[in-house]
C-alpha cells in the first residue's frame, strides 16, 4: 500500500541577486477521482519574460508529471495575456472554455481562458 503521495510541485527562478523573478506551482487533486489532474499557476516578472524561464519551468514540470503519472494539466490565464497564452500553446495546452469577467483589474473586467494539456 502506498501511504504517501506527492501532491505538489513548486519551482522558482531567481536573478543574480537571489531575488525571486518567477515561479511555477502545481497542485495535484487530492481525491482519488482527481489525482491524475494537476492545476498550475505560473508567474514571471515582466522584466524577465521572454528569456526562456517559462520554457525551463515546463521542462521540469513535464519531467515531474511523467514520473508522477499525471494525465492532465490545467490552468487559467487572462485573455489579454497574449505572451502567456503563446507559451502555454507551445507547451501543448489548448483552450477549453472562458470564464467571463472573472478578473477585475484597474477598473476593467477581464475574461480568463481555461486551458488544459492532456497526455
Amino acid at each position: 500500500m502506498k501511504l504517501f503521495i506527492q501532491i505538489a510541485f513548486f519551482i522558482v527562478a531567481v536573478n543574480e541577486n537571489q531575488e525571486l523573478v518567477g515561479y511555477l506551482s502545481a497542485q495535484r487533486g487530492i481525491y482519488k477521482k482527481m489525482n491524475h489532474t494537476v492545476y498550475i499557476v505560473v508567474g514571471i516578472l515582466q522584466k524577465y519574460q521572454g528569456k526562456g524561464i517559462g520554457k525551463q519551468f515546463f521542462s521540469q514540470l513535464n519531467a515531474w508529471t511523467e514520473k508522477e503519472k499525471v494525465t492532465r494539466l490545467e490552468l487559467t490565464v487572462m485573455s489579454t495575456n497574449l505572451r502567456a497564452i503563446k507559451l502555454y500553446e507551445k507547451q501543448g495546452f489548448q483552450k477549453e472554455g472562458i470564464r467571463k469577467k472573472s478578473i477585475y483589474q484597474n477598473g476593467t473586467y477581464i475574461d480568463e481562458y481555461y486551458m488544459a494539456k492532456v497526455f
